[in-house]
């Protein structure tokens, strides 16, 4: 599992995808979410403004596990 260090207390799933390189541009990251590949701590996710915290685990559908840190 890979960390993802963030400096504020949450961030938004859409900006972390792109803050972290998961996705390429924001509309990337967009599109991604809007077709059920983000899993929060096990759950899909289908709201981009999501608010991301410590310690939460995100998973890309066929691809590597993050832990928030």
């Amino acid at each position: 599992m890979k960390e993802i260090r963030i400096h504020s207390e949450t961030i938004k799933l859409d900006q972390l995808l792109k803050f972290a390189g998961i996705a390429q541009t924001g509309g990337q990251s967009k599109l991604m979410i809007k077709e059920g590949l983000v899993l929060l701590n096990g759950e899909t996710v289908l709201e981009r403004g999501k608010k991301i915290k410590k310690g939460d685990i995100i998973e890309i559908k066929n691809m590597d596990k993050f832990i928030v840190v």
